[in-house]
């Protein structure tokens, strides 16, 4: 049997993860949940992860800069270097193309302030478009980690800038002649945008956060959209969780017009598709909504979207009424329907 387009099944990735290696200084090593790696590193902690890009094409490089950097930041870890492999597609491949991406990724190492400091570029018949695979690393003290695992029974759930961020200008960009039958310049050119603008990095919501107390954990939303991303966050603190679906489908702030009506279009499922951009914070329930104000102070939305359960209590997605379903797992991106 032929496994589906996307992660890997959790029960099935977890036969597979090895335990970690203490004696070799790994203190937080492979697990479902967590962000990146963290190494003990003298007085400070050394902090690693590596993500691709597959689902989009355009602004490739700046993409595998901001996914790669949020699993840093992520950890209240501060991004710092990045080694970056580059596969192209055999007979679809120009010197131009490949300039464009290294563009891409220096000018958004830049921005953020990331050295790129090696990788490997190489044209294969193995790929039928360029894939790109970020590898970052970044340090922290060791007073100042954040493990999705610190969350705690009675935490709130706080989601920053919504659904679909990421997902939004991946179809705007990959689905464009389509779009233009339907809709004008202006909502297209915004759809696109929202690479740049809310943005699909989270390093401001971070800092912000963090900085405004209160956190226990952090967890950045990728493929399988917010509840999967819920679902992991709750999975590696051993905890239950219930997710509000007015505050995220009933929200203004959280669900674009825009995200809406494209998800709409295609028949997605905005709480499964690929969110980068969105960060989940888990806090003390006293600060949640300071945090929230915090970061609408600084022009990113954010809203209190659930809270942390007992384990046995399980995982729920709770409608306006009270009504519960169990939490939607996406093995699969809601976008492989397109893409």
């Amino acid at each position: 049997m032929n496994l589906p387009v996307g992660k890997l099944k959790h029960d099935f990735l977890k036969e597979l993860l090895p335990t970690s290696d203490r004696n070799a200084g790994v203190i937080v090593g492979p697990q479902l949940g967590e962000d990146a790696a963290v190494i003990a590193l003298g007085d400070n902690y050394l902090v690693a992860t590596s993500d691709p890009i597959t689902f989009a094409t355009e602004d490739i490089g700046w993409y595998v800069v901001c996914v790669n950097s949020n699993d840093i930041a992520a950890m209240g870890a501060v991004p710092k270097w990045l080694l970056v492999t580059l596969l192209l597609p055999e007979d679809a491949t120009t010197p131009t193309m490949v300039r464009d991406i290294m563009e891409q990724i220096t000018q958004a190492c830049a921005a953020f302030d990331i050295a790129l400091c090696g990788g490997h570029t190489e044209v294969t018949s193995a790929v039928t478009q360029p894939v790109v695979i970020g590898q970052m690393m970044g340090t922290t003290h060791k007073d100042a980690l954040f493990t999705s695992a610190d969350a705690r029974v009675g935490d709130v759930l706080i989601l920053t800038k919504g659904l679909g961020i990421e997902a939004t200008a991946i179809i705007a960009r990959e689905c464009e002649e389509q779009l233009r039958e339907k809709y004008d310049a202006p909502f297209l050119e915004q759809a696109k945008n929202y690479l740049m603008d809310p943005g699909i990095s989270v390093l401001k919501d971070a800092q912000i956060a963090i900085a405004t107390g209160g956190v226990h954990a952090m967890h950045d939303v990728t493929e399988g959209g917010v509840t999967t991303a819920a679902s992991e966050l709750a999975t590696a603190a051993e905890l239950g969780v219930v997710i509000y679906s007015d505050k995220l489908l009933g929200s203004p702030i959280l669900y674009s017009n825009i995200t809406r009506t494209l998800c709409d279009m295609f028949g997605l499922n905005p709480l499964g598709v690929i969110s980068s951009g969105a960060m989940l914070i888990a806090s003390e329930p006293e600060k949640g909504v300071t945090i929230c104000q915090a970061l609408g102070e600084a022009g990113i939305s954010a809203d209190i979207i659930g809270e942390f359960l007992p384990s046995e209590d399980g995982l729920w997605l709770e409608d306006a009424t009270g009504t519960q379903q169990p939490l939607p797992v996406f093995e699969t991106d809601e976008i492989a329907k397109l893409l």
